[in-house]
């Protein structure tokens, strides 16, 4: 197997959990509109998805192509992923808010993964442009400080760590 070929596979499986992660975002920006959660989430699916734009961009100027069957694979993996174990059958669960965030956390930890290893192989490849990738690299960082604090914030409130509202929110409902 090429190099090109392992770099076309490894950016299409970024693309994939881009996919997934932007629409868990934007799914989590609904749920909370017009509460606290709100604003951020929002924020945090609209760069979400600019940095999906951005990776697309990415491979299209390295000549890979973007295998759309992995990203529908993505966005059927965050669906399936609705359906875990929160405590409650038909509902959300102020648990939802934790886990979600979680994993958005951990994906966008992958995502500045992914940047850096660009950056690596842009002293190779000219036609990787190293000031963006660090602009997207900056902003993962700063995604990542805000989804933490975010998580910080929902499991003092869901787990009762002396924070009002233990219940999850003005309307009860999670990520």
């Amino acid at each position: 197997m090429s190099h090109r070929t392992r770099l076309g596979i490894y950016l299409n499986d970024h693309l994939a959990g881009s996919a997934a992660g932007v629409a868990v975002l934007r799914r989590a920006a609904r749920v909370h509109r017009g509460t606290e959660l709100g604003p951020p989430l929002a924020s945090l699916a609209l760069e979400a998805t600019q940095d999906c734009e951005s990776l697309i961009r990415i491979m299209a100027d390295l000549d890979l192509p973007v295998r759309r069957h992995r990203m529908a694979l993505g966005r059927l993996a965050e669906k399936a992923g609705r359906f875990k174990l929160n405590g409650r059958v038909l509902s959300r669960s102020p648990l939802s808010d934790v886990v979600e965030l979680e994993a958005v956390r951990l994906g966008v930890e992958g995502k500045a993964c992914a940047w850096r290893s660009l950056e690596t192989l842009a002293g190779t490849e000219p036609r990787i442009d190293v000031v963006h990738l660090r602009e997207l690299l900056r902003r993962a960082e700063r995604q990542i400080q805000v989804l933490e604090a975010l998580r910080v914030d929902r499991a003092a409130r869901v787990f009762g760590a002396g924070r009002p509202n233990a219940g999850g929110g003005p309307r009860g409902s999670s990520l």
